[in-house]
């Protein structure tokens, strides 16, 4: 086998690798549950970020922690009920959530945040106006964390998904 051969049995590999991955993730959005999550506000303060923004999710809980302390943390299931993320505690899940205070009571996000890559000409979309919110649209997997589909902004009670292309 001749190097050029070689080079293109190697593009060749790489494609396919990179069509089996993009068609998974294609497959696993039309199949899994999605929903919508409204973000919270996290800045990792790294100076290299690259092109993309870092979400926290919140996650209402199916039932209320009153005698959890702040910040505690806990294990839930994500589901989805009525196109919105939930999570109902379980000590055997796997996703980790974060008890933390918040006007009103308490609120639940998960522990982990996801990251939405946005190119390079779209300003950052989580610095938002007074009374928008940045809500993401997720696909729930089996395993590991929710996955960003799209970002959308909460105003005046009516989710908009935002073009980002």
């Amino acid at each position: 086998m001749t190097a050029r051969e070689a080079g293109i049995a190697l593009a060749v590999a790489h494609a396919a690798l990179i069509g089996t991955l993009g068609a998974k993730l294609l497959a696993d959005r039309a199949r899994l549950p999605r929903g919508w999550a409204r973000t919270l506000p996290y800045d990792p303060n790294l100076p290299i970020r690259g092109r993309y923004v870092r979400l926290r999710l919140e996650v209402p809980l199916d039932s209320a922690p009153d005698s959890l302390p702040p910040w505690e943390a806990r294990t839930a299931h994500v589901r989805v009920r009525d196109g919105r993320l939930v999570g109902v505690l379980d000590r055997q899940a796997a996703a980790s959530v974060r008890i933390e205070p918040a006007a009103g009571g308490t609120r639940a996000a998960l522990s982990e945040p996801v990251a939405y890559f946005i190119p390079e000409h779209v300003p950052d979309p989580s610095v938002r106006p007074q009374g928008e919110e940045l809500w993401a649209e997720v696909t729930i997997p089996r395993r590991g964390p929710p996955r960003p589909i799209r970002l959308g902004v909460w105003k005046d009670g009516e989710l908009t998904p935002l073009d980002l292309r």
